[in-house]
């Protein structure tokens, strides 16, 4: 290795265990290539010659720690997008090796290539955390009961309609309907059932102390009827500045709800959307919309703009209206957080009127 480590390019391809490691020169040449272990006190002794140097890291697991650490040691980070990097695993021939050499190489040559995108801090990581865990236990919790409905429907039997949460109360008021042999499979998962649900509403409540207290911007968005404290405090934590975007309608595109496009000279297909970015915020934002456009809802200028285009008509209006609401809908929270205005549901059908 050479004496002078400053001013390097070095690409890291990240493991759950081992990072490879490719460090160029001002000239692109190859000064070390190898491995290393994935810690936090080998990446702190690896890296501390390299404090004025460039590194390149793609976005996964270890990205968040990784980048926060190199940036506090003087290294320029770049976090490459891996739905944008086409060109380290559209190949034939993929290794850890190649692939640092091309992170190192795209940075020395131009970042921008990398489409770098930015992790959140730690203090939001880990308060997103409990969203994250409370979304584990609900997506476990509707596992179970389907589980519990499919099976019982092989002896022709059904557990009779209800919300997921009274789900185990339903449950043990039909008891008597179901085989005996059956009930010992099914107990035991009803109770855990019940447990997940308690242990849901004690995250609900530290959400909704988080967003009282710490968050008390999310109080902005949660105007907007349909966005509760869950939607609204993972919304603030994703993007955590409303001028993240000079143009708030970029909102969409970052969550992944705009369409992809593929045009060429006459033709010009229409695309599902690109489902880049966040993939549980965009279902919340989705769910908040199908709500919006559900029975329970008020009229709002939301509600009558996703209307318009269900009656459109065509195929999949019904989706294409929802998803046109969730996008419209990102785009008002970032405008609410930003200005901290009353909203007014029907504010633009009272100008037009």
């Amino acid at each position: 290795m050479k004496k002078n480590t400053t001013k390097m390019t070095i690409g890291i391809d990240l493991g759950d265990t081992m990072s490879q490691i490719c460090i160029l020169d001002s000239d692109s040449e190859k000064v070390w290539e190898g491995s290393i272990r994935t810690t936090a006190t080998r990446f702190t002794k690896f890296f501390a010659p390299y404090h004025q140097s460039t590194a390149a890291i793609e976005a996964g697991t270890h990205s968040p720690w990784v980048s926060h650490l190199l940036s506090s040691m003087g290294l320029k980070v770049y976090v490459a997008n891996p739905f944008k990097v086409t060109a380290m695993w559209k190949t034939h021939y993929k290794s850890d090796k190649r692939d640092a050499l091309i992170l190192a190489q795209i940075a020395q040559f131009n970042p921008s290539f990398l489409h770098p995108i930015t992790h959140r801090n730690e203090d939001a990581q880990l308060d997103l955390a409990i969203i994250k865990s409370r979304d584990a236990l609900v997506r476990a919790r509707t596992a179970w009961v389907n589980h519990i409905r499919g099976t019982v429907k092989q002896f022709g039997l059904r557990v009779k309609a209800s919300s997921t949460e009274a789900f185990p109360k339903r449950f043990m008021e039909n008891l008597e309907d179901f085989p005996e042999p059956l009930i010992p499979a099914l107990l035991p998962i009803v109770k855990l059932i019940d447990q997940l649900t308690q242990q849901i509403r004690v995250y609900d409540k530290q959400i909704e102390r988080l967003c009282n207290t710490k968050y008390t911007e999310t109080l902005s968005v949660r105007q907007i009827q349909g966005v509760g404290p869950v939607t609204a405090l993972a919304f603030v934590l994703t993007f955590e500045s409303p001028e993240r975007f000079p143009d708030r309608r970029r909102a969409g595109s970052f969550l992944g709800l705009t369409p992809r496009r593929d045009q060429s000279g006459s033709s010009d297909k229409q695309l599902r959307i690109s489902k880049h970015g966040n993939p549980y915020l965009r279902r919340l934002l989705v769910a908040c919309a199908q709500y919006i456009l559900g029975p329970h809802a008020r009229e709002s200028d939301l509600r009558t703009y996703g209307e318009r285009i269900f009656k459109r008509g065509g195929k999949n209006a019904k989706r294409r209206a929802v998803v046109a609401v969730a996008r419209k809908l990102s785009v008002l929270m970032l405008a609410l957080w930003a200005t901290g205005e009353v909203y007014d549901p029907l504010r633009h059908s009272k100008k037009a009127a």
